[in-house]
C-alpha cells in the first residue's frame, strides 16, 4: 500500500512537479518579502517578462516542430538596433514595417536551410546567431544607438505605455499567447506542426509538406522576435549592439520549463507562458531577498535541469531509471 502510494506521488510530481516547485518558490518568497505579491512588483515582472515571452512562444512553435533556434537572441540584437536607428530617419512607422521585414527575411534564411535544404537546426541557428551578430555590428558600424526625442513620438507607448491601465507590454505579450494558442490548437497548421514534430517520416506519409511547415514556423519564431525587438526599443529608447545576447537561452529554458518536449511534437503555448512566469518570478524574488545577479543563473540553470529530468520522468512514468 505505502509503496503503491509512493510510486502514484512519484508519477505526480514527473507530470507535475515543475508546478509544484514553483508553487513552493512562490509561497517562500511571499514570507521573505511582502513587497513580492504586491500589484506593483507583479505588474514590473510581467512586463519585464513579456519581451523574453513573446520570443518564447515563436520558439515554441519551432521546437514542438522538431527543430530549435538559437539564432533569436542575436536576431533581437539586430532587430532592436535596426527600429531604434530608423526611428529618426524615416518615422516609427515606418522603422517598424522595416524592421519586420528585414526580421523576416533573417528567419526565411532559417526556415530554407532548416526546411528545404535539410540541415540540422542546431548547427544552423548556432552559425545564425554568430552570422547575425557580426551582421549587427556591420549595420551599426560598432555604435550603440538612441532616439532623440524620447518624450514625444508615439513609438513609447509599445513598451511604456498602458492600456486600460494595464501595461502596453504585458497586453501584447497576452494577444500573442491567445493568438498562437488558437493557431496550434485548433487549425489545421497545428496539427501538421505536431505531426512534423512527433515523426516526421510519418507525416511526410501521411501528405505533410514538411518543408513548408518547418519553414513557416521559423517565420513565426522571428515575428515574434520583431515583436520583441519593438518592446524592447521602445522601453529602453535606444539599443547596443548585444542586447539581445543571452535571451536565446532564457526562451529556451522558458519552453523548456514549461514542458515543451525538445523531441519535437509535445508542448502547448499556455504552459510556455507559465515556464516564463516561473523564470520571472524566480529572479524577481531573488533580486528582492537579496540576492547577487549571478545567482539568478545558477538557479535557472538548476531549474532547467529539474525540468528536463521530469520531463523525462514524465515519458517513462518514473522519477527514477529502472535500470539503475
Amino acid at each position: 500500500m505505502a509503496e503503491t502510494r509512493l510510486k502514484q506521488i512519484g508519477g505526480l510530481l514527473a507530470r507535475q512537479g515543475i508546478f509544484v516547485a514553483f508553487a513552493l518558490f512562490m509561497i517562500g518568497f511571499a514570507i521573505f518579502s511582502d513587497r513580492f505579491l504586491s500589484v506593483e512588483n507583479i505588474m514590473s515582472v510581467l512586463r519585464a517578462a513579456a519581451i523574453i515571452g513573446v520570443m518564447a512562444l515563436g520558439v515554441t512553435v519551432v521546437v514542438i516542430g522538431g527543430n530549435l533556434d538559437l539564432s533569436v537572441g542575436s536576431m533581437l540584437s539586430f532587430s532592436t538596433v535596426m527600429v531604434v536607428d530608423l526611428h529618426d530617419k524615416i518615422g516609427p512607422g515606418a522603422a517598424i514595417g522595416v524592421t519586420l521585414v528585414a526580421t523576416l527575411g533573417l528567419g526565411a534564411v532559417n526556415g530554407l536551410l532548416v526546411g528545404v535544404a535539410k540541415l540540422n537546426s542546431l548547427i544552423v541557428t548556432l552559425g545564425m546567431l554568430s552570422a547575425i551578430q557580426g551582421l549587427t555590428l556591420i549595420y551599426s558600424g560598432g555604435k550603440n544607438v538612441d532616439i532623440a526625442n524620447q518624450d514625444t513620438t508615439w513609438f513609447k507607448i509599445f513598451g511604456r505605455g498602458y492600456i486600460a491601465d494595464i501595461p502596453t507590454p504585458i497586453v501584447i505579450f497576452a494577444l500573442a499567447a491567445v493568438v498562437l494558442h488558437v493557431v496550434m490548437a485548433y487549425t489545421p497548421f497545428g496539427r501538421r506542426v505536431y505531426a512534423t514534430g512527433g515523426n516526421q517520416t510519418a507525416a511526410v506519409f501521411s501528405g505533410i509538406r514538411r518543408n513548408r511547415v518547418v519553414f513557416a514556423t521559423y517565420l513565426i519564431s522571428a515575428t515574434c522576435v520583431a515583436i520583441s525587438a519593438i518592446i524592447l526599443g521602445s522601453r529602453v529608447m535606444g539599443s547596443q549592439n548585444n542586447v539581445g545576447q543571452g535571451y536565446e537561452l532564457q526562451a529556451l529554458a522558458a519552453v523548456i520549463l514549461g514542458g515543451t518536449s525538445l523531441l519535437g511534437g509535445a508542448g502547448t503555448i499556455w504552459k510556455t507562458v507559465i515556464g516564463v512566469l516561473i523564470l520571472g518570478f524566480i529572479q524577481n524574488g531573488l533580486l528582492l531577498l537579496g540576492f547577487e545577479y549571478y545567482v539568478q543563473w545558477l538557479v535557472t540553470w538548476a531549474v532547467i535541469i529539474l525540468a528536463v529530468w521530469l520531463d523525462i520522468a514524465a515519458k517513462r512514468g518514473r522519477l527514477w531509471s529502472p535500470i539503475a
